[in-house]
């Protein structure tokens, strides 16, 4: 699905990571996070942070092939009162590589989609779902821009349509495989919604409206959330309509 530009998304990831930043200053880095229970809060922040820095080195030294993140060294994160700024710079350096290289220029990616620019899409949005995780934590307010979510959810149900059809080690979506099972979810705005048809093949997904076996409504925002499994199919900002069954089948499988 269309994207927003590569210049609006650059400049959402460095808002983001400051966004971050600011939901965790002050807190206690051993705090439990309750949408991500295997982590505690400074666990959350060397995540995002290190995935910056990774990238733009990954980017930078312009590979011809697949390099994974455990074999790119880069400095180790700071003290937890000084991760805002690292998360920042990481979020720079990051938009930084790719103007360097230019956002089309072939890169090594962990899906079909070979463009550095690809990094500065996927890490924002991983920065918008894991700053909710990190205001969950620490009980501050959290919200996203619905232009902004709605990205987020295109570029979501875009990476499950191809791990439908592929198996990967950590992203087999291949139980989302169907019989032509629709799934609509529609937000007020922007239009249209997202429609997903389950076939024998593997999930596909369009912006378009029209009937489905099931129906869920709410905020760009929370949608996101939904679908990223951050809150529940039951959330009251959520209207589920129709087969709830097979909406709740496809948040089991499109767990990461």
């Amino acid at each position: 699905m269309k994207s927003l530009s590569h210049d609006r998304l650059a400049a959402a990831l460095v808002a983001e990571a400051d966004r971050f930043g600011t939901a965790i200053a002050g807190a206690d880095p051993a705090v439990r996070v309750p949408t991500c229970p295997e982590w505690t809060l400074r666990d959350l922040a060397w995540h995002v942070g290190l995935a910056y820095h990774k990238a733009a080195v990954i980017i930078a030294s312009r590979p011809t092939g697949y390099v994974p993140f455990d074999a790119v060294t880069v400095d180790d994160p700071p003290a937890f009162a000084a991760l805002g700024g690292w998360l920042r710079d990481g979020a720079e350096r990051l938009v930084a590589a790719v103007a360097e290289v230019g956002p089309e220029t072939p890169t090594s990616t962990w899906t079909p989609d070979r463009r550095a620019g690809f990094w500065t899409r996927r890490l924002t949005h991983e920065t918008v779902v894991h700053r909710a995780d990190a205001a969950f934590a620490t009980g501050t307010p959290y919200d996203v821009d619905a232009e902004l979510a709605a990205d987020g959810i295109s570029e979501g149900l875009d990476l499950v349509a191809v791990f439908s059809r592929r198996p990967h080690p950590a992203l087999d979506r291949t139980p989302l495989q169907g019989t032509g099972e629709t799934l609509l979810f529609r937000a007020p705005e922007p239009e249209p919604g997202w429609l997903v048809r389950r076939t024998p093949s593997g999930a596909e997904a369009s912006r378009e409206t029209g009937e489905a076996d099931v129906v869920v409504e709410g905020r760009a925002a929370d949608l996101l959330l939904a679908l990223t499994g951050r809150i529940p199919a039951d959330d009251p900002r959520l209207t589920v309509s129709g087969d709830a069954a097979l909406f709740g089948h496809w948040l089991e499988h499109t767990r990461f």
